[in-house]
């Protein structure tokens, strides 16, 4: 028997059940297979950026991964040190959830995120992913089947998958997307090449458990402690405060042990749960998609993690891609809709990967300051920890500073976007400098009753913003969106702070609430507008 299913999603880590996720929430018939048994406690990703828990609140997610999360009043901050109980060489502050709320409520000029970073876990945000896929009706979650092959005509993707008793299932998609990881089994029978820089340091990672470690630890609580040392070793705090992954770059094993007791520097009680190995890539592949079949995550890009931008990329990816599959389906998606998803995603990616180098360059700079003498306590070890710092306070805010990268990227380019003349807003990836030039994500403003203007806006449709008190018809745009088979509404706010962030009476956003078109009037053409920013021109 061949199953049949609309979208077959493959690999169900952050980003294929993001995209599931999705999928299954605009009713799509979507079937997620995953390989494992289950959700596997390993450490990989730690930190959801504030563009991912924007994306995390529009799925319904964000209360759920907070409260299985890091604790929202903890810092965020960063150490270099040469042992958690030495007096550190540098101590880089960042405030804790509940301290960056506050700074969003007390903002109201499009530079703050709607929501900020959470720490979590990836073996404690898929359980989470996969519980919420499982209550959806047209969604099914396999896990324990392994594609082996497939083929694609014109009408769909037909795949072998084997099951963990050893059987064998087609199943028959229309789509297919790929989210199997670095090694993408799905990539490689494409034929599709990573390009860039590849295997450029290998690091063992250890996952321990220390239940009161980190209330021990006297020289402050934070989630990073970076060892100035020849192994780039440093140590990180996961979600619950009672697990700590560590790098470094040793000959064995059993030396992760020696390299955690060297760190910590004082009787702990622990259990070295996990060694293995990993290498930092700066990769990227030639494209993202070929016929019916999408790839998405580690599949097309693979990132140092200085600055935390990998699995972040991929939440953008399966987003973007999920709203797009929707709308073909759905028969209002033009043929450049799901052809945008490449263009669109691999500019981010390339941007990403770049991001990711730019940190971690700077990490091997101030780690290139390093001399052997720097723990020892005379005037040469002095000067050395001296000069290590006055390095890393440049450096190192490279990889934890990417504010820009994460909130700032434009969809230059995009088929979907009409441009304008002039020159686009620099978008830097340190700083970010909010704006509504086409491309850019919508910034978060604040409304005059204190609620959201991301929360105002439905999900599903294309969205009209009437700004500021400003006169609009949008009834010949109501009208071309309509004989599109399109959703579309429209919205009026006369709230002052939106007009004064955005510039314009009018924005226009597609269901990812990235702006399609802005202006003060509406175009006199708008079956034009309509047809362009839905795919059809």
């Amino acid at each position: 028997m061949t199953l049949e299913t609309d979208v077959l999603v493959v690999g169900a880590g952050p980003v294929g059940l993001t995209l599931a996720l999705d999928l299954g929430r605009r009713g799509v018939r979507c079937t997620l297979v995953e390989q494992k048994e289950a959700p596997q406690f390993l450490p990989k990703m730690e930190r959801c950026n504030a563009r991912t828990m924007e994306i995390y609140r529009r799925l319904g997610m964000a209360d759920a991964i907070r409260a299985a999360g890091y604790p929202s009043d903890v810092s965020m901050d960063v150490f270099i040190v040469t042992t958690v109980i030495d007096p550190p060489l540098l101590h880089l502050p960042y405030p804790s959830v509940d301290e960056a709320r506050e700074a969003i409520r007390g903002t109201n000029d499009g530079s703050e995120p709607l929501e900020p970073y959470q720490l979590i876990s990836q073996y404690t945000l898929e359980p989470l992913l996969k519980a919420a896929c499982e209550q959806l009706p047209s969604l099914s979650v396999r896990y324990g089947h392994a594609l082996e092959d497939f083929t694609q005509d014109t009408e769909g993707v037909t795949a072998t998958l084997r099951t963990s008793a050893g059987t064998t299932e087609t199943i028959h998609a229309r789509y297919m997307v790929g989210c199997d990881g670095g090694g993408s089994l799905v990539r490689k029978k494409l034929g599709i090449a990573l390009a860039g820089e590849g295997d450029i340091l290998r690091l063992r990672q250890a996952l321990y458990r220390a239940d009161d470690l980190f209330e021990r630890i006297p020289i402050g609580k934070g989630r990073h402690y970076h060892v100035a040392d020849d192994r780039s070793t440093f140590l990180i705090v996961q979600d619950d405060t009672r697990h700590f992954t560590l790098h470094s770059v040793v000959e064995t094993d059993a030396d992760m042990a020696t390299m955690f007791e060297r760190t910590v520097a004082m009787p702990v009680d622990y259990e070295m749960l996990y060694v293995g190995e990993w290498k930092q890539n700066l990769l990227l592949a030639d494209r993202y998609r070929e016929g019916r079949v999408f790839l998405a995550g580690d599949a097309v890009h693979l990132m140092i993690p200085t600055g935390g931008l990998g699995m972040n990329t991929g939440v953008g990816d399966a987003v973007d891609l999920g709203w797009k599959l929707a709308a073909t389906l759905a028969g209002w998606g033009g043929p450049e809709l799901l052809a945008s998803y490449e263009i669109e995603r691999r500019a981010v990616g390339a941007r990403n990967v770049g991001a990711s180098r730019h940190a971690s360059l700077g990490r091997r700079k101030w780690r290139a300051a390093w001399r052997p003498e720097i723990t020892e306590h005379t005037p040469a070890g002095a000067e050395a920890r001296r000069d290590l710092a006055s390095v890393a306070d440049i450096e190192q805010r490279k990889t934890n500073e990417m504010i820009g990268a994460e909130l700032g990227y434009r969809y230059a380019g995009s088929p979907l976007i009409i441009d304008q003349e002039g020159e686009a807003p620099d978008a830097g990836l340190m700083a970010y400098e909010p704006s509504s030039w086409p491309g850019f994500r919508l910034p978060h403003a604040w409304l005059d009753d204190g609620t959201a203007i991301q929360d105002r806006i439905g999900e599903g449709c294309y969205t009209l913003l009437i700004l500021g008190g400003a006169d609009a018809d949008a009834r010949s745009l109501a009208s071309a969106f309509a004989d599109l088979g399109t959703p579309f509404e429209a919205v009026t706010l006369p709230d002052r702070a939106p007009r004064a962030i955005y510039g314009r009476d009018l924005l226009l956003l597609r269901p990812d609430m990235h702006i399609v078109w802005r202006g003060n009037t509406l175009p006199d053409a708008p079956q034009n507008l309509a047809r362009r920013v839905t795919g059809h021109l």
